[in-house]
C-alpha cells in the first residue's frame, strides 16, 4: 500500500532505545551482552515460530495480515462511514474488552481530546463519539441522558453475539428504538463473524437489512483494532485508517529481520523475556502524552490476556505472565514513581516519547522575582514534558532500575498504526518465547460460565450446583 514518500515514512519511524535496560548503563542491574547472546537462539527459534505462522486463522494469526489484505474491506468502510457522518450526529459504539479498548485508543490518540465538546464544524462533521465498554448501570444512564436515540447509529460488536455485556447493550438499545418506533437496521451495524452466531441470526429475523462487517476468524479482539472493528469507528471520525495500516506495514518490515539488532518488536520482547526471567514481574507503560493514554490500557489486555498462562503447549504448569501497569507521564510523576525508584526491583518501565507534539504552547514570562516560578517562563510546554520524560529515564537509570523508551516522531495515524503493531509483534514475540499460546484465554472463560450460571443461564446447571456447594461465607471475617 503506497503511503506518502519513502522520506516521510522514514521521518515518521518509530524507533526504541533500550541503553537503560543494559548492563552499559545499568552496571551489575543490567542486561548484559553475553545474555543477550545467550537467548539469540531462542529469540531466532521465536521469530521463525511467528513468521511461519503468519495469517493462519486456526492459529488466531490473521492479524498478522491485516496490513495487506483489506483494500475492498477499508473502501467499503470509508463509504459508509461518509454516510454515518451526513445522516447521525451520534456515533455509539456497543462493545467490550478490544471490541471497545482499541476504538477508544484510536479516538483519543488521534482526535481532539475535547472532540465531543467541540462544534460541528470543528468536528469536520463527524458525530459525538462514545464507547460503552461495562455493563454499569450508571454508565448507561449516562450515555442515554447526552445521545438522542433517533439521531444515534450504534456499531453493535461482537463475534459470537454471545458475549453478556455486550448483548446486554444491544437488547437495551433495541428496546429503547423499537418503542420510539425506529429501525434498527437503520440505526445499527454490526461488527461481526461473517455466517454464524447471534447478531446473523438476529439479522436474519429483520431480512438481512442489518449492515455488517466481518471480525475475521483468525483475529481475536485483543488484536482487532486494525479489522472493521477499529476501523470503521475510525472511519467515521475521519480518521486516516489507509494510514493506519499502512505504518503497520511498514514497522512490519522493520521487523523482518530475526536479530534484534534490527527487529525493535524483538528486541522489546527479548528485553522482557530476560527481565521476567530475572524476577521483573510487572510491566509498566507510560506515554508521554495525554493523546497516548489509553494506549496503556489497550496494552494492558493486550499483554495481560496473552501472556499470564498456567501452563506451556508442553502441558507444564508454568503460571507464567507479568502484570501490565498504566501509568501517565508527567501525571504518575506525582503518584508512581516514587515506588518505581525506591521500591522493590520487580519493574521494567517502557516509555513512550514524542518528538513532536501538536503545538507547542509557549510559557509567558512572570514571576520573575520568584526563581522557583520565573525560570519556566520562555519555555514551552513540550520542552518542560520531554524534559521531564528524560529526566525521569535518568533517575530511573541512576537508582539502577530497568527502562528503556519508545520514540515516536509524532503522533498520526501512521505512528500509531506502527506502534500498535509492534506492541502485538512483541506480545506474540515474547508468548513464543515463553512456549505458551499466546491467544487464548482459558481463565476468561471460567468466569462467563460462572456468570452464566448464577444468570440462569441454560446449560450451566453444573456450575450453578458447584456454586451452591461452596464453602459459605464465616461472618468472622466480616468486618
Amino acid at each position: 500500500m503506497a503511503y506518502k514518500t519513502k522520506e516521510w515514512r522514514n521521518e515518521m519511524r518509530v524507533t526504541v532505545d533500550y541503553n537503560y535496560m543494559t548492563a552499559n548503563s545499568l552496571g551489575d542491574k543490567g542486561i548484559t551482552d553475553a545474555e543477550l547472546r545467550a537467548v539469540k537462539g531462542k529469540a531466532e527459534e521465536a521469530f521463525n515460530y511467528v513468521a511461519a505462522n503468519r495469517g493462519k486463522d486456526e492459529l488466531f494469526m490473521g492479524w498478522t495480515e491485516l496490513p495487506y489484505n483489506q483494500d475492498e474491506i477499508v473502501a467499503d468502510i470509508l463509504a459508509t462511514a461518509k454516510q454515518v457522518r451526513k445522516k447521525f450526529k451520534y456515533f455509539v459504539v456497543l462493545g467490550i474488552g478490544g471490541s471497545a479498548l482499541g476504538p477508544i485508543m484510536a479516538f483519543n490518540a488521534l482526535k481532539h481530546l475535547h472532540f465531543n465538546e467541540l462544534p460541528p464544524k470543528k468536528r469536520g462533521g463527524a458525530p459525538k463519539f462514545y464507547v460503552e465498554d461495562n455493563v454499569d448501570p450508571v454508565r448507561m444512564q449516562a450515555l442515554l441522558d447526552v445521545i438522542v436515540p433517533e439521531e444515534t447509529c450504534f456499531n453493535v460488536i461482537s463475534k459470537s453475539g454471545a458475549t453478556s455485556e455486550t448483548m446486554t447493550q444491544f437488547l437495551i438499545i433495541a428496546d429503547i428504538l423499537e418503542k420510539k418506533g425506529l429501525s434498527l437496521p437503520e440505526h445499527m451495524i454490526f461488527t461481526t463473524d461473517a455466517s454464524r452466531g447471534n447478531l446473523i441470526k438476529i439479522d436474519e429475523k429483520y431480512g438481512g437489512k442489518f449492515k455488517k462487517y466481518v471480525l475475521p476468524d483468525g483475529v481475536g479482539g485483543r488484536f482487532s483494532e486494525l479489522c472493521p472493528v477499529g476501523l470503521l469507528p475510525a472511519a467515521v471520525l475521519g480518521i486516516d485508517i489507509k494510514g493506519m495500516l499502512a505504518g503497520a506495514a511498514y514497522m512490519d518490515g522493520l521487523c523482518s529481520k530475526p536479530n534484534i539488532a534490527r527487529n525493535p518488536a524483538l528486541a522489546c520482547a527479548v528485553l522482557q523475556y530476560i527481565s521476567m526471567q530475572q524476577g521483573k514481574n510487572i510491566n509498566v507503560l507510560m506515554p508521554y502524552s495525554d493523546n497516548l493514554k489509553l494506549i496503556a490500557d489497550w496494552y494492558c489486555q493486550l499483554w495481560a490476556e496473552s501472556l499470564g498462562k498456567a501452563v506451556d503447549y508442553a502441558g507444564n504448569t508454568v503460571n507464567v505472565g507479568t502484570t501490565p501497569v498504566k501509568s501517565l507521564g508527567v501525571t504518575d510523576q506525582h503518584s508512581q514513581v516514587q515506588l518505581y525508584i525506591e521500591g522493590p526491583y520487580d519493574k521494567v518501565i517502557t516509555f513512550i516519547s514524542v518528538e513532536k507534539y501538536g503545538c507547542e504552547m509557549p510559557i509567558a514570562h512572570g514571576c520573575d522575582d520568584i526563581p522557583d516560578v520565573g525560570f519556566l517562563g520562555g519555555h514551552t510546554m513540550q520542552e518542560l514534558i520531554q524534559a521531564e520524560n528524560k529526566a525521569t529515564a535518568y533517575a530511573l537509570m541512576c537508582a539502577g532500575r530497568m527502562n528503556y523508551t519508545i520514540n515516536m516522531p509524532e503522533v498520526n495515524a501512521f505512528t500509531l498504526g506502527q506502534l500498535m503493531f509492534m506492541l502485538e509483534l512483541q506480545t506474540a514475540y515474547t508468548g513464543a518465547l515463553l512456549n505458551i499460546n499466546t491467544f487464548n484465554q482459558p481463565g476468561v472463560e471460567n468466569g462467563k460460565k460462572a456468570t452464566f450460571a448464577l444468570l440462569g443461564k441454560k446449560g450451566y446447571e453444573a456450575q450453578k450446583k458447584e456454586m451452591d456447594n461452596a464453602p459459605s461465607f464465616d461472618s468472622k471475617y466480616i468486618v
